[in-house]
């Protein structure tokens, strides 16, 4: 059931994500068009300081609202994920890992984009200053890890990494 590339044109290519047209050979040998968004890839790191884990709270500009997720950010170029989780906890928080472990990783959207988010988890850290980018503009917030996915299925947290990271931690290592 692959799809098998026949022509690619980009028709945009901005700071952080490229689109491209391609046309393809679907299964039955006909033609089809793919569009899709091309992204370097993305880590997210839950931090959970004793039953609490740290959220940041930030306008999110598509949906037009803040949003609570865990630290996260784009990998950037010749950056291993687990140095950008690494990266990303210190700046948005000022949290620096003693530790890091894999959650994983997730395609948040498979169906237009290349994006793969990696997922990390750490429980032993020190708390440092932030060092936001001139764009970002975040507030730090504590919820109680049980408090958190009451959250989750009342509909209060809903950004997909965040709630990815909070069950595989929940099922594979707090138990």
């Amino acid at each position: 059931m692959k799809e098998k590339q026949i022509k690619s044109e980009y028709v945009f290519e901005g700071k952080i994500i490229k689109v491209r047209r391609d046309i393809v050979t679907l299964p039955n040998n006909k033609e089809g068009v793919r569009e899709v968004v091309e992204h370097s890839g993305s880590c997210a790191i839950l931090a959970i300081d004793g039953d609490e884990i740290i959220f940041v709270r930030q306008f999110r500009y598509p949906y037009g609202e803040e949003l609570l997720e865990v630290p996260a950010g784009k990998i950037d170029k010749n950056e291993k994920p687990i140095e950008a989780a690494i990266r990303e906890l210190r700046e948005e928080t000022g949290a620096v890992c003693e530790n890091i472990f894999s959650l994983g990783k997730i395609y948040p959207s498979p169906g237009f984009c290349n994006e793969v988010i990696f997922l990390f988890y750490t429980n032993k850290f020190t708390i440092g200053e932030s060092s936001l980018d001139k764009d970002e503009f975040i507030k730090i917030k504590k919820i109680k890890f049980d408090d958190a996915l009451q959250m989750i299925l009342e509909g209060k947290i809903v950004d997909a990494k965040t709630i990815c990271a909070i069950y595989k931690y929940k099922e594979e290592i707090k138990k």
